[in-house]
């Protein structure tokens, strides 16, 4: 072989050798890529998973607030310790935070309710009753007042926040609510 074959071997040789590092190069960037896109993945389902079960433990903490029977009495104290909700693999803890506000009272009439229903009966006022040093209503008026039953249909703004352990995620979820109670405790709560 002559010197000059020999020189341009080397010299393609080395040129292959260029072209192959800078395909190793381009092969690892893409294998680097990948790796973090698909991490960056996981995290992103991950946090939507969190956020799932604490928009479904907040609802839970919500049901379990207004099912309660210290609710129509004192939904400040109904409302005032946390829930815990168990969602099988992960607790959570509820705050229902504000305290739960009545924004709207409506006196049901008697009219509106069925016997035959349990509920509507707890509700039926009968006749008018005479109270000793009360102004009596207008003919009028008593005729309005007659037919008010004993109940009134409340609505309320309830807010539960969750804090997950794990993730750090925060969910709150504001959820409103229709609530019949006595009209007294309903007059009187929804200032």
């Amino acid at each position: 072989m002559t010197p000059h074959k020999n020189s341009m071997h080397r010299r393609e040789g080395g040129a292959s050798l260029v072209v192959v590092l800078v395909f190793l190069v381009l092969l690892a960037l893409l294998a680097i890529n990948a790796f973090l896109g698909s991490t960056t993945n996981l995290r992103i389902v991950g946090n939507m998973q969190a956020r799932s079960e604490g928009e479904a433990a907040a609802q839970v903490a919500i049901e379990q607030t207004i099912s309660s029977d210290t609710f129509a009495r004192n939904p400040t104290l109904a409302a005032s310790a946390p829930i815990v909700v168990n969602t099988g693999s992960v607790s959570y803890t509820v705050r229902i935070t504000p305290t739960p506000t009545c924004y709207r009272v409506r006196i049901v009439k008697n009219s509106e309710l069925d016997p035959g229903t349990a509920s509507d009966a707890a509700c039926i006022r009968s006749g008018t009753v005479s109270m000793p040093g009360m102004q009596m209503p207008t003919p009028g008026e008593a005729g309005k007042l007659a037919d008010n039953s004993l109940c009134a249909d409340t609505e309320w703004n309830i807010r539960a926040e969750v804090v997950d352990a794990r993730s750090g995620a925060k969910v709150a979820v504001n959820q409103g609510a229709a609530l019949r109670m006595v009209q007294s405790d309903a007059i009187n709560l929804c200032k």
